[in-house]
């Protein structure tokens, strides 16, 4: 928080208006991160109810693993659409 005020209150503080801070890179940082961290942790819990409920009841594990795959599938691509989301946003 007090990393973002001071980002902030940079152009409220310059001597001269001519100067723009630039806080895309900040934002950027913040959504990958965002996105990685938050599709690993979405990941690791697919994997965690799938590995599970294949030891709960072994007779289930080709439905089990296809629907893991194609969640997964999921998961990745809404990391790989936040990319390519903050990649245009850049250029």
């Amino acid at each position: 928080m007090v990393l973002a005020t001071l980002c902030f209150a940079v152009p409220a503080f310059a001597q001269s208006g001519s100067a723009v801070v630039d806080l895309a890179p900040i934002g950027i940082g913040i959504g990958i991160a965002l996105a990685a961290g938050l599709c690993g942790i979405g990941q690791g819990k697919a994997i965690a109810s799938a590995t599970e409920s294949v030891a709960r009841n072994p007779g289930a594990t080709g439905s089990i693993q296809f629907l893991l795959i194609l969640g997964l599938a999921f998961i990745e691509s809404l990391t790989l659409f936040t990319f390519a989301m903050i990649y245009v946003k850049i250029k």
